[in-house]
């Protein structure tokens, strides 16, 4: 179990409040508190989102560097999760995440805190925490260059509370470069990145001896200001005998205000019949995320 002391400073981080205000869209808080969307982070932070600041404002001003009319620095945002997979362990798994982030510096650092209960059923009722960095190292469109990505790094430390066979704790480090086209008749929003692991089912069954190399992405289209449509991809890390299932999810978002978006998705966790990889079956996702 993570130290209380650690829950304590993370929590402390995030609930400073600053004199900003940020609204509703991606990047959202991911199923472990990072800037993400469901398994994956983008590359912005949490407070930078991607959708409209201002209603009288154009695509092409919204997306300019730094946006008009925001400041800098954001307030925290709050997430929370609830996935169904009804194949996964004996009589299927039910999970769910609470999380919150914050980006400090100019927005250049964001600091996160996830805490997750996996309940497997008749296995285990599992607790994991994460505590996430990111920084961001280009800032998209950087020196008016249209083509530039937002490019950032970021590292997250693990915990759980089951661990069969394996570490109860473990870090992930990623690298993951995100372009929103605003050229195109809708916005469209790229990102990929890789990710070195030692996460067995992203860390909620323990961590393996050594770390695999693995990639991720995410494509969402945004029709109208209040609506985000989108695919997510991340693919199932490799340990000596012992495979993760790829995942990915088909998800819709939906902005209800500037700071309330609503979330759906089908989950495909990968096979939980098969014999060469860890798979937790397909299923539903819900979300609610709040951006003070």
């Amino acid at each position: 179990m993570i130290r209380v002391s650690r829950v304590i400073l993370a929590i402390g981080l995030l609930i400073l409040t600053h004199l900003t205000i940020c609204y509703a869209g991606p990047p959202f808080n991911n199923l472990e508190g990072v800037g993400g969307v469901a398994f994956n982070p983008l590359a912005y932070t949490a407070g930078t989102s991607v959708t409209p600041r201002d209603d009288t404002l154009s695509w092409k001003e919204i997306f300019s560097e730094p946006p008009p009319h925001v400041d800098i620095l954001a307030k925290p945002q709050i997430g929370a999760w609830y996935i169904r997979l009804p194949d996964a362990a004996k009589n299927g798994a039910d999970w769910t995440t609470l999380s919150v982030a914050d980006s400090f510096f100019f927005k250049r650092f964001e600091v996160s805190f996830g805490y997750e209960n996996v309940n497997l059923s008749e296995v285990k009722n599992v607790h994991k925490y994460s505590v996430g960095t990111k920084v961001l190292l280009v800032k998209e469109n950087y020196l008016d260059m249209t083509f530039i990505p937002a490019v950032s790094l970021g590292a997250i430390y693990k915990d759980t509370s089951y661990s069969p066979g394996f570490h109860p704790s473990g870090w992930d480090f990623y690298g993951v470069a995100t372009k929103t086209i605003t050229q195109l008749p809708v916005p469209v929003l790229l990102s990929a990145g890789v990710l070195a692991t030692r996460g067995v089912a992203t860390g909620v069954l323990g961590f393996a001896s050594d770390y695999d190399i693995t990639w991720f992405g995410n494509i969402d289209f945004i029709p109208i200001k209040q609506v985000v449509i989108g695919f997510e991809y991340k693919q199932g890390a490799h340990f000596n005998a012992m495979k993760n299932a790829d995942y990915f999810n088909i998800h819709a978002a939906w902005l209800v205000t500037r700071s309330l978006s609503l979330i759906g998705a089908y989950v495909n966790a990968g096979n939980e019949n098969s014999t060469s990889e860890l798979g937790l079956g397909d299923g539903v996702v819900l979300s609610a995320q709040y951006a003070f």
